[in-house]
């Protein structure tokens, strides 16, 4: 792959920060971009019952999360 040369800076830059050699920084970007693709392309296939449930699902009250409840109610950082 050809690149210019400040993108190639940009990518051995971020590289090193991250420890790794280009090649293998710019093939897991890539593999993300990837995936990304194709997850947003992929069409989801399920029956009319499990089309039901799903729904069911994510349209009843939710429940709370004792763990998130807690940390909702602490005071941010900035604010103490």
């Amino acid at each position: 792959m050809r690149l210019p040369k400040a993108d190639i800076a940009i990518i051995d830059r971020a590289a090193a920060m991250r420890g790794r050699s280009r090649t293998d920084f710019m093939r897991d970007a890539a593999v993300r971009a990837a995936e990304e693709v194709v997850m947003e392309n992929t069409i989801i296939r399920m029956s009319q019952s499990g089309f039901k449930a799903f729904v069911d699902a994510i349209s009843g009250p939710g429940e709370p999360v004792p763990g998130l409840v807690e940390v909702f109610k602490r005071k941010a950082p900035w604010e103490s």
